[in-house]
């Protein structure tokens, strides 16, 4: 669900509760920062409601307020989000994989988690000199497009792909897949190779190869991820890597 329907869905809902979440989900990577008035106005709440609930907010210390009287996420709500489960567990367990990647190749080196019918990042390792890459820990994205999201994808629930293949695939360029044939015979090969590659999908420079993290029951938890510059690439030789570091977490999961 876009994020303005999600928040108009909160507003609709009309509690306190879900005025404060239109508030939080209010900001986002291109919005950081905002006075009341912006805040209000793309929350869908009132001048006075957002005032009384963005005051408690600072309060608590989800939202910090800056001398320019312009609103912030603040770092307790950072501190709170930290200590989800399924982020927390992982992160821990595939910190060493994940540097290890990144020691070997000192490329991006992405982890990410299927979150309904998105993709949300939960851990990434930046090279110096590794081309630029549209993501941010914690950050979202389409599932059809980059190598971890394709990889997550295939090993989702027959009920979840078919409700991406059946909606429209945003295209970022011209490469990026938006026939659902042709992206069901991808996932298909995802599946039966054992690893994905998203040759310019997002980024015409980027290719990236993803693997699974598979836990101690069986079930694809998480994705793995290499990003490289497309030119030159050799998909096929950086794969058995990836491929090792996927397992490498599932089994430090248990």
């Amino acid at each position: 669900m876009p994020r303005a329907a999600a928040r108009a869905r909160l507003v609709a809902v009309g509690s306190v509760t879900s005025k404060v979440l239109a508030l939080l989900d209010a900001f986002s990577p291109e919005c950081p920062a905002m006075t009341l008035s912006e805040l209000a106005r793309r929350a869908g709440i009132s001048l006075a409601t957002a005032h009384r609930r963005a005051a408690e907010l600072v309060d608590w210390g989800a939202l910090e307020r800056g001398a320019d009287g312009r609103y912030r996420i603040g770092l307790r709500l950072w501190e709170v989000a930290s200590l989800a489960p399924r982020g927390l567990a992982l992160r821990e367990a595939a910190m060493p994989f994940l540097e290890d990647l990144y020691e070997v190749t000192r490329e991006n080196v992405q982890l990410a988690v299927r979150e309904g019918l998105e993709l949300v990042f939960v851990e990434r390792i930046a090279g110096r000199h590794a081309v630029p890459v549209l993501t941010r820990v914690g950050g979202r994205f389409a599932l059809h497009a980059t190598g971890v999201g394709l990889v997550l994808l295939a090993h989702a629930p027959a009920e979840v792909q078919e409700e991406v293949l059946a909606a429209p695939l945003q295209a970022w360029n011209p490469k990026t897949i938006t026939n659902p044939a042709r992206l069901r015979e991808v996932l298909a090969a995802v599946r039966r190779n054992g690893y994905a590659v998203s040759d310019g999908q997002v980024t015409m420079d980027g290719l990236s190869v993803a693997a699974p993290v598979v836990d101690g029951s069986g079930e694809v938890v998480a994705a793995v991820s290499l990003v490289v510059h497309a030119e030159g690439a050799q998909p096929a030789a950086l794969a058995p890597l990836v491929r090792a570091a996927g397992r490498g977490i599932g089994r430090a999961l248990g």
